[in-house]
């Protein structure tokens, strides 16, 4: 009998980065991969997003993903460009990187953690009581845990299994998708009903090509085949250009569903598992990535015995409507694709509005995900969004912001408030920093604000409250987040809670990685502890 504190099914974008962030907090995690390896049939998704190349920079692990990608200057809405370049971000851009590749890249970081990988095998079944979860995997093991995250994708069958509804729309649309050969060269670019022609290789070009195409019909038995997919290049360009080879085939469709509820009891789910939609503005894998740093951080405190459960019931109040809103997003862009006359002239009024400043960071500041604000009342508009990565100063020099969220601990960031407060409490799930800042506080979207005096950061990045340390409210929301004061972990680490400098937290980091380099082991344990 193999025990873990969490069983993770599902090896894509979205449980890669959960098994990140548990083991940066030390939590015991293995991954349920279906796959022998990461390789993908298929490049899949296209991109990151401005607020997911944030939280990677969070991580201290952005650079590996701009190195292997290309900026992309705009993202796309229903096939119009919105320029985001005006936003305040350090990643103002997004990044065109094939899901394959941001999956290696990732892969190698949950490596470097040693969160050992069970590839070949697929989570089949799950039986919870007060106790833990029992996880039937397909070679006929059984793991126990905690908890188990459900990544496994739109087919999920965690979701299934613990019997969450999946409402939403049935597909109106199909399209067929697939990576060609072609013996002439093809019309590159997009279609104002969707998809399109582009190169695999988006920096150097040319062969081989991405090809989405809109079908006749909505409903298919099975994967398109090539005869399929040359009639409809025919339809759509009025040539095959020579259709040579498929390396692979696909179809989806508009379906847009959603888990009603992203937990039942010691069960959650995340990625594509709690929300499907058509991949128009391509905000699934980054959606997910994003469900995942809310998460983790969230789970690991329940793990670790320093906070209750019902910390994890504001995984589901604060990502649930993200995912909404990803969902209606998508319907819209996909509505504006259709070619009828009232449709186009619905889309020429949209794309009018969106040459207006203020309809284009609206709409680009949703699909960047810098917009986000998780509602945690009345206050600072700071609160609930995510932290700018600001320049500060400290006594051991300038440092930025993103820079302490790297191993994925909160922040409490002094930067001159008045009065006294002892965080140590609260010490080392919280650090606290003293620092200086003298520019300007602008927010994506809403605009400027007014400097506060002290800010706490969430380990997502996100602010939990701002104030002075004569507010009766800090101990509350430390409490809320963060678990009551002085509350036994069963983890418990070690920090410095001064401003180190750039280097020291970088070696900090390095000792963090390697402290938390493990083997798998099968662990013998007579009792879970309570929820």
């Amino acid at each position: 009998m193999t025990e873990h504190e969490v069983v993770i099914a599902g090896g894509g974008p979205t449980g890669l980065m959960l098994a990140g962030e548990l083991a940066l907090a030390d939590v015991d995690v293995v991954v349920v991969e279906r796959r022998t390896s990461q390789e993908l049939d298929g490049s899949r998704a296209g991109g990151l997003h401005p607020r997911t190349i944030e939280v990677l920079d969070q991580r201290g692990i952005a650079e590996r993903f701009l190195a292997a990608g290309r900026p992309m200057p705009s993202l796309y809405f229903a096939g119009l460009a919105l320029r985001t370049d005006d936003f305040p971000s350090r990643h103002r851009h997004g990044l065109a990187l094939w899901q394959r590749e941001f999956e290696h890249i990732l892969a190698g970081w949950i490596d470097e953690l040693a969160v050992p990988i069970r590839r070949g095998r697929e989570v089949v079944g799950f039986a919870q009581d007060d106790s833990g979860v029992a996880v039937e995997v397909s070679d006929g093991t059984t793991l126990h845990a905690e908890y188990l995250v459900g990544c496994d994708g739109g087919r999920s069958t965690i979701r299934k299994c613990a019997g969450i509804d999946f409402p939403g729309l049935d597909p109106s649309t199909s399209w067929m998708i697939a990576e060609v050969e072609f013996a002439d060269p093809p019309d590159v670019g997009t279609r104002p009903e969707g998809g399109g022609i582009g190169p695999v290789d988006r920096t150097a070009g040319g062969g081989p090509y991405r090809v989405v195409l809109k079908e006749r019909h909505v409903h298919h038995d099975g994967e398109p085949t090539l005869p399929e997919l040359r009639d409809a290049l025919i339809d759509a360009y009025g040539t095959d250009f020579g259709l040579r080879h498929a390396q692979w085939m696909s179809r989806f469709t508009d379906a847009a569903r959603q888990a009603s509820a992203y937990r039942a009891g010691r069960v959650l789910l995340a990625g594509d598992a709690a929300h499907v939609h058509p991949p128009q503005g391509g905000q699934g894998l980054n959606t997910g990535v994003q469900d995942a740093v809310n998460l983790g951080w969230k789970l690991a405190h329940v793990v670790d015995g320093t906070s209750p459960t019902s910390l994890l019931d504001t995984y589901h109040g604060e990502r649930h409507p993200v995912g909404a809103r990803a969902i209606r997003l998508t319907m819209a862009a996909v509505a504006l694709g259709a070619t009828d006359a009232r449709h186009e002239a619905l889309r020429d009024t949209v794309a009018e509005l969106l040459d207006m400043d203020a309809g284009r960071r609206h709409v680009a500041g949703a699909l960047s995900g810098l917009d986000i604000e998780y509602d945690l009342g009345p206050g600072h508009p700071l609160l609930g969004r995510r932290m700018p990565d600001l320049d500060v100063h400290t006594a051991d020099g300038p440092l930025r912001v993103f820079t302490l969220l790297h191993d994925a601990r909160g922040v409490l960031l002094d930067l001159g408030a008045p009065g006294r407060f002892d965080a140590s409490p609260w010490a080392p799930r919280v650090r606290r920093i003293d620092a200086t800042y003298e520019g300007a506080w602008e927010l994506p979207v809403f605009g400027p604000v007014a400097p506060p005096p002290a800010v706490l950061i969430r380990p997502d990045g996100h602010v939990a409250w701002t104030g002075d340390f004569t507010d009766p409210s800090l101990p509350r929301a430390l409490t809320t987040w963060f678990g009551s004061p002085s509350a036994p972990a069963r983890h418990p680490m070690t920090t410095t809670l001064r401003a180190t400098s750039p280097r020291s937290v970088s070696a900090m980091d390095d000792a963090k990685s390697r402290s938390g380099r493990r083997a798998e082991t099968n662990v013998s344990r007579s009792s879970f502890p309570s929820a």
